[in-house]
């Protein structure tokens, strides 16, 4: 199925303003240099500037600065990039998880179900699951006891949300997702491990995605918290007892270690590691890799980690690094003679 706009209805769902044939219609959103007549692009990055004059699209999405450049329709706009995401929006034809209650869903007596809720085949809902108008549960997926889904909330296929687990409205939650696992934790009793029944649950807010494969532990006594507007990518591990603010943006396969605190507005990139009982300030940025070890107290940007060296390079990097020891004893010697030196 392809979807088509006019320019009108274009410039209507970007905000923008039309320059040239509202009539043209639209159908796919594809890169500068490969569109051609029916196309829609956009200019995001300036550095592609230099594209624009010979671009063949029906429509580009520009800001006004570079409106003169274009000699074809354009749709000027604050924010091209911005732009560009509700179009393809509007573009969308990705199938929905579900489109009705399968027959060979499994759904207790006691499950409250709202309106225009679809549950795909072998799906299971608990006693006592809440799911709110406009749901849609995918294939097989788990919904626990007395778990509950927000209005117009959507999950992929295999999903297990756990018993008392609360997610919003619209949240989108892709497959293999686990939401309220257990959380780590253990005792040690002269070497064997003394399981801690988890007895906190997980609340999520509206508007949160989280990608495939993703696991989110419940909190051990207290809840994990993730409020509104959270974007949460793929193969993340979010331990118990973690909360996380609203807005914040967190890339692929990143670790988060137990009862750690996330700001508002951070972005956290892939791969990175979160120790333990630390709080991270709003609006902080932690670029990929990074190992974060203490809280960061301030905005800011902030890595670690070493770049990519070629192996020679990194061997003579890690003798160094095992040697900084012995170099600061030797420099502190050597300040020291030189302190001495002068007083004499």
């Amino acid at each position: 199925m392809t979807m088509t706009l006019t320019l009108a209805e274009l410039a209507q769902i970007t905000g923008g303003e039309l320059f040239g044939d509202a009539s043209i219609t639209v159908s796919r959103v594809v890169p500068m240099d490969k569109a051609r007549s029916g196309d829609i692009t956009f200019l995001s990055n300036p550095k592609y500037a230099k594209l624009l004059p010979e671009c063949q699209a029906a429509v580009i999405l520009v800001k006004a600065a570079q409106k003169d450049l274009c000699h074809t329709n354009t749709i000027v706009v604050d924010d091209p990039y911005v732009a560009f995401a509700r179009t393809v929006q509007a573009l969308d034809t990705t199938p929905a998880p579900a489109t009705d209650i399968a027959p060979s869903a499994v759904i207790a007596a006691d499950a409250v179900i709202g309106r225009n809720v679809a549950i795909g085949a072998n799906a299971v809902i608990e006693s006592g699951a809440v799911l709110e108008d406009g749901v849609i549960v995918g294939a097989g997926c788990f919904i626990g006891q007395r778990a509950k889904l927000g209005r117009g909330t959507k999950l992929w296929a295999n999903v297990s949300i756990y018993h008392e687990v609360v997610l919003g409205e619209s949240c989108l939650v892709q497959s293999g997702a686990v939401i309220g696992s257990d959380g780590f934790g253990y005792a040690n009793e002269k070497g064997e491990w003394i399981k801690i029944p988890q007895l906190g649950t997980v609340r999520i807010g509206n508007r949160v995605e989280i990608g495939a494969c993703t696991t989110i532990d419940r909190g051990a006594l207290d809840d994990t918290v993730i409020e509104d507007n959270v974007i949460i990518d793929n193969q993340l591990q979010i331990a118990h007892n973690v909360q996380i603010g609203y807005g914040t943006a967190m890339a692929g396969g990143t670790i988060v270690a137990g009862s750690t605190h996330i700001g508002k507005y951070c972005q956290i990139g892939g791969a990175s590691v979160l120790n333990g009982h630390i709080t991270i300030a709003d609006g902080v940025i932690v670029t990929g890799m990074a190992m974060v070890m203490r809280s960061i107290e301030e905005k800011g940007i902030y890595s670690s980690g070493i770049p990519l060296q070629t192996n020679k390079e990194w061997r003579k990097t890690a003798a160094r690094v095992h040697r900084i020891e012995e170099m600061n004893k030797r420099l502190k010697a050597l300040e020291n003679s030189e302190l001495a030196a002068k007083e004499d």
